[in-house]
């Protein structure tokens, strides 16, 4: 039985095909740009396994921060709590102060970060709750037990803190993908039953599940990435401005642009939200936030690296090179992920595209380390191009079929 013959869906918007970003939800993104930018400093430099660990730790738990309000704004449409929204936001600043403080193994930045999060989670949850609906996209945004081991890491330190962390965000993945809407209602019927209290109804004596509006979901999911991309245009601007401007530094310029403008073309012209080679409507968002989560991840790493790169012309530092290919090898293994997931695409894409951008790269990682920085970065170029070559070319015989015929 499905969640829709026990429950009902709460009415949307009609207009949602007019429907963008309110200036609310674009000032609460502005948070996420402080965010994105502390969390990737934490790779500059020459960063080693705890660096990426850490690193990839916090970024979820801040992506998972954003998320839970961004679905909130998009189900709550003009009904969005302003004042909600903004106590989130100031939350998420102060997770993003907390961010160099953590990486400095300092105990009361890294409290105050846990603390953070769990308000934040905490909110999120009253919010659904005041509304009396069920979120079908994103159960973990409602349901309390991936925040316990932050609440338990609150009296924990190094390193048991972060594998509580770890923990939270386990569970919170677990939930998505493990527990429906209607286990939701169940849980929480039967816990108002033992409290003697009367369930919450919806205004037909119903449940009420709450259903995001895709299309504007699409849009504040690929200015998240927007954001990240950003991020890489920042970090090489900051590491060159400082910098001695000779031939060498102008040619890693232009191929940084190069790679940020392809991987932009490829999130955006051959892709879906931000996630390249997804095509809309084709995943549940269940499956396609996670991905969303995981390729914003892999680019905020990338522009670290290309930050970093600005700083060694001549070659680069073995962490280094390694996070930069590794980053963009992710990115395309993310994307052969979305097109796996899509019925009818031929498999012949993933041994023509999708593996060899996977494997290039770290190639190049591994066997890479005499060559010239901008060369590196020029052969990334190369690697992130190709995809778009191989559609281009794959869709010539169609359209020329198409003119014999006409």
């Amino acid at each position: 039985m499905s969640d829709d013959e026990t429950t009902a869906t709460a009415p949307q918007p009609t207009n949602e095909e007019n429907r963008h970003a309110s200036w609310l939800e674009l000032f609460f993104d502005l948070v996420a740009v402080a965010g994105v930018a502390q969390i990737a400093h934490l790779l500059h430099g020459v960063p080693d396994v705890s660096d990426l660990g850490l690193y990839a730790l916090l970024f979820l738990a801040f992506w998972t921060a954003w998320i839970c309000f961004t679905l909130y704004a998009n189900v709550a449409y003009e009904n969005t709590h302003v004042r909600t929204v903004l106590a989130a936001m100031f939350g998420m600043a102060v997770m993003a102060a907390a961010v160099s403080g953590v990486h400095e193994g300092d105990d009361q930045h890294a409290r105050v970060f846990a603390l953070a999060y769990i308000l934040i989670r905490g909110m999120a949850n009253r919010a659904w709750q005041h509304r009396r609906q069920i979120l079908v996209d994103w159960p973990a945004a409602q349901m309390s037990l991936g925040v316990v081991p932050w609440i338990v890491s609150l009296w924990a330190h190094d390193p048991t803190r972060y594998w509580l962390w770890a923990l939270g965000i386990a569970l919170d993945l677990y939930v998505t993908f493990a527990v429906s809407a209607r286990d939701i209602v169940e849980h929480r019927e039967a816990r108002e039953r033992l409290g003697n209290r009367p369930a919450r109804r919806g205004s037909e004596g119903v449940a009420s599940l709450a259903r995001s509006q895709t299309e504007h979901l699409s849009e504040r999911l690929g200015l998240f990435v927007i954001i990240v991309l950003g991020e890489g245009v920042a970090q090489v601007v900051e590491a060159t401005s400082d910098a001695e401007w000779d031939r060498k530094l102008y040619a890693l310029a232009v191929a940084s642009f190069f790679l940020l403008a392809t991987l932009w073309a490829l999130s955006f012209r051959h892709g879906y939200a931000g996630v390249p080679h997804l095509a809309a409507g084709v995943l549940p968002a269940r499956a396609a936030l996670p991905l969303h989560c995981f390729v914003s991840g892999c680019l905020a790493a990338l522009a670290a690296a290309l930050g970093a790169a600005a700083e060694h012309l001549e070659t680069l530092p073995d962490a280094t090179r390694w996070l930069l290919c590794s980053s963009l090898a992710g990115y395309f293994l993310l994307s052969g992920l979305a097109w796996l997931g899509q019925v009818g695409r031929e498999r012949r894409w993933l041994l023509s595209v999708a593996v060899p951008c996977c494997v290039l790269p770290l190639l190049l990682a591994a066997f890479g380390a005499h060559l010239r920085t901008v060369t590196v970065v020029w052969l990334l170029v190369l690697v992130a191009v190709w995809p778009m070559l191989y559609e281009r070319q794959s869709t010539k015989p169609s359209k020329q079929a198409a003119n014999t015929g006409a």
